[in-house]
């Protein structure tokens, strides 16, 4: 065994939700190469995270069975698929029951063009994050299915102009963090 690898151990077998306690140091550096790069084969993430290829399916088959790891992802152009312009639109709901929110949360995420639904706290109950091909396609969009909406109060659409992803070590790894000065 070369010096540079670690030692496997067992994989942690912490129930799911039990946040980043459940994970080893192991398991952060796989979730991180992945998350850098979904599709990185078996043996090179084996490799760069220091372990033995079996021990590595183990721990990627671990970390999905607890649901830390919830699905790999396309990180497609929309551009090259005809949908130019991304928005993100602040919802307001008027009627707080829990019927019209339920309604919302089940329809919305179906409509087209839908890339995101966040629940979020302050003045605006939903961001909605779209796509659309031209300017008039967005704004029907909004009229057709978010103001002719009756459990909607409000809709304020903000263009995305561009969007940047994180990096992986800016959101996982709590230790990368520095309090802002």
């Amino acid at each position: 065994m070369p010096k540079d690898r670690r030692s496997p151990g067992p994989a942690p077998r912490a129930a799911p939700g039990t946040g980043p306690e459940g994970l080893d140091e192991v398991d952060r550096t796989l979730v991180n190469l992945l998350t850098a790069d979904g599709r990185m084969p078996n043996n090179a993430l084996a490799e760069a995270a220091g372990i033995a290829p079996s021990t590595c399916l183990t721990r990627v088959r671990s970390l999905r069975e607890r649901g830390v790891i919830r699905g790999f992802h396309a990180d497609v152009d929309l551009a090259a698929l005809g949908q130019p312009l991304q928005a993100l639109i602040a919802i307001r709901i008027g009627a707080h029951s829990r019927d019209e929110i339920d309604r919302f949360r089940t329809n919305v995420p179906r409509l087209p063009g839908v890339l995101s639904l966040f629940h979020v706290s302050g003045a605006n109950d939903y961001l909605l994050h779209v796509s659309a091909a031209t300017p008039d396609a967005l704004r029907e969009f909004v009229l057709d299915h978010l103001t002719a909406d009756p459990a909607v109060s409000h809709a304020e659409t903000s263009l995305i102009f561009e969007h940047v992803r994180g990096t992986p070590d800016a959101h996982h790894s709590p230790k990368s963090r520095t309090p802002a000065s």
